[in-house]
Order: structure tokens, then sequence, then C-alpha cells
């Protein structure tokens, strides 16, 4: 299996305040045949106009990861936590048994551009917990950079599934790969930039989803931003 999702193939939305495409299906769009891929179950590519934002709404028994392109997302949540999420930083939390939570743009004039990913935890009724790191994917550039692994390491972020999500930037003319074990699933997401993946071009809101594939080769066609994630 590797099947190339076009962005203009995704569910668009414009709210106003918001502005989004849904990888999965979320919310109003409703796709039986696009649930989830793996532990996979949301992808939300989503621009919040200044001063807007997500109120205050419940999660649980999920995980999830919050990865700031550019601006910045004020989080609250009912644990206490008050944290403005910059561009190259990344959230993750446990809803485990339950929390609610606020993401909120402060700024009046600047949008922030953000992905919310959510996968399903590895058990059900997890002890709420929230972490957030900012990563050097801009400066340390043609290199995966390590952001959320369910394996215990002190670079990356911690969640509670057999899942890895790596970020880079990869300049104009230069390659990276990505390998995995085999039998795991590839999803491949160009954030910006556009590349040359086995050699099918993909532009800024397209992805793969591979099966029983163990390499990708990607080249940089222009600086591209990448988002590469290993599942089970």
């Amino acid at each position: 299996m590797f099947n190339i999702i076009r962005s203009e193939e995704r569910y668009q939305a414009d709210y106003g305040w918001l502005q989004t495409k849904y990888s999965f299906s979320f919310g109003p769009y409703y796709d039986p045949d696009n649930m989830e891929f793996g532990a996979l179950r949301v992808l939300n590519d989503d621009i919040v106009a200044p001063g807007t934002g997500f109120d205050f709404h419940p999660h649980n028994n999920m995980e999830i990861v919050t990865y700031v392109i550019s601006g910045e997302l004020l989080h609250q949540d009912s644990m206490g936590h008050k944290e403005v999420i910059r561009g190259g930083e990344v959230q993750c939390m446990t809803a485990g048994t339950g929390i609610y939570h606020s993401e909120t743009n402060p700024s009046s004039t600047q949008p922030v551009h953000l992905l919310q990913i959510w996968f399903y935890p590895e058990q059900q009724g997890l002890t709420p917990t929230y972490d957030q790191k900012a990563f050097p994917v801009r400066e340390q550039k043609n290199m995966w950079i390590p952001v959320v692994t369910g394996h215990k390491t002190e670079e990356a972020l911690h969640i509670h599934q057999d899942v890895s999500v790596s970020i880079a930037t990869l300049e104009a003319g230069k390659t990276l790969t990505c390998e995995q074990a085999s039998g795991r699933r590839f999803f491949l997401f160009v954030i910006e930039g556009a590349c040359l993946v086995n050699g099918e071009r993909l532009e800024a809101g397209d992805s793969i989803r591979a099966v029983g594939i163990e390499q990708l080769e990607v080249a940089g066609l222009s600086d591209v931003h990448l988002m590469w994630m290993d599942l089970a």
C-alpha cells in the first residue's frame, strides 16, 4: 500500500475565526473509509485568527499532540496549566480519565498555524498529563528530529502508544531517508514546501500513507518542512 492524499482532497472548512483542513473524519466531516490510520485518529491543519480560538471543551482517552508551526497558542486546562506554545514547540497531552482545556490565539494581529493530532492510547483510563518542549527543527536542518515517541527518551516527549513522530526542515537539493521495521505504517505529511518522495512530487498539505514499505527517500525541491510518523 502506497497512497498519496493530496491537500485538496482533505475536507476543508472556513468558520471565519478558523480555517481548517481535516485529514480524517472529524466534526461535520464523516467518511467511514477514512476514520483512522493505525493509532492515528486525527490530523487537523488549523489556522486560528487573532484573538479567537477553541473555548473550554472536554477530552478523554486520547493522546493529543499539538505542533505550532507559526504564531502562538495559549493553552489552559483543568489540570491548572496555562502555557503559551510558540512556533517550533510541541505539546503532548494525555487526556486519559478526562480533562477540559481551551486553545486560543493571544495575538491581536497575527494568526497561529498549528497541527492538532490525536492518537488512540495504548490503554483506557490513564492519568491525565501535560508536557511541552521546543525543538530546533528550523536550525538543525537536513535531519529528522524526534519530537514524540512511545519509548522513554530524554530527547522526545512521551506518548502512551507505539508511535514515533519526527519533524525535519530539508533544504532544496538535499535528501533524507525514512526507515522503519517491516510491517509498520508510514505516514508522511508535507507541512510547507515541495519534495519528491520515492519519485512522487508532494507539496504543502499532501501526505502519504504506506504499509509494507520499509524505506522512503525524500528529496527537497524547495526548502521543505516535513512530519514523519512511524506507526504500528
